[in-house]
């Protein structure tokens, strides 16, 4: 009896153990695929979207949106908090799946379990505000219209909400001077001192807006990199204003 509870017990922690070693070979490549796929489709809007048709011309521009920005966020705080459903703070993998069902967004279960673990950034197993609030927005660039009800839209969200995100997407094509669906060094401080070319602002300032975006420190920020960055100036949970 007491050797069948052994071989059990290590068959266990052998199953365990593959199933951590599984998730940190496969993760990185989930990840790298999501990324690529992400840098391709900010490339596809920017080749798109005339300059004349992206609305800011310097970061002052954008700050003065922060309140609009603010308010269209926080209206996703109402779907956060309808679908979780044990009022933890945090959306599980289950409550995620029926959120994105009934949203109608065309997107596999898998593919949710795959943008559940992209986004948990603090890998405690739950999607936090801050983290949906970027799930919601990557999964809505990321579903293809071309199969998706209503254009992939946000079926029980506001306009405002859409338009919202529309617009960050904007501001991301104002950031990315070379079109390549990323931001690197260059590109922040250039944005930076577009409105004062004459009036540059310090390196020790700019050095840490890029810091801040730049979370995996190799010199890019991701279209999620800035995200997170981004609600953070706004300070979607904040009713003060809050500046760059």
């Amino acid at each position: 009896m007491k050797d069948s509870q052994g071989t059990s017990v290590l068959k266990s922690l052998y199953d365990k153990a593959q199933d951590i070693i599984c998730c940190h070979v496969l993760l990185p490549n989930t990840y790298k695929r999501l990324d690529t796929k992400l840098e391709r489709k900010m490339m596809e809007i920017k080749k798109s979207t005339s300059a004349h048709h992206i609305n800011f011309k310097s970061i002052d521009s954008i700050i003065m949106k922060f309140p609009q920005f603010r308010d269209g966020l926080k209206e996703i705080r109402q779907v956060f908090e309808k679908y979780d459903e044990d009022s933890n703070g945090t959306i599980d993998n289950d409550e995620l799946k029926k959120c994105l069902h009934a949203l109608e967004f065309s997107v596999k279960d898998d593919e949710i379990d795959n943008l559940f673990l992209y986004c948990d950034m603090d890998e405690n197993e739950g999607i936090q505000f801050k983290e949906f609030i970027v799930l919601l927005c990557l999964n809505y660039l990321l579903t293809d219209s071309s199969t998706s009800s209503s254009h992939a839209t946000l079926k029980m969200c506001s306009p405002k909400i859409e338009a919202t995100f529309n617009t960050i997407v904007e501001v991301f094509l104002f950031l990315d001077k070379t079109g390549d669906g990323k931001l690197n060094r260059k590109d922040v401080v250039k944005a930076l001192n577009e409105a004062s070319p004459k009036e540059k602002s310090p390196s020790h300032i700019t050095r840490t807006r890029f810091k801040e975006m730049d979370w995996d420190k190799n010199g890019k920020v991701s279209f999620k990199e800035f995200l997170f960055s981004f609600i953070s100036w706004v300070g979607v949970d904040c009713d003060e204003d809050e500046g760059i």
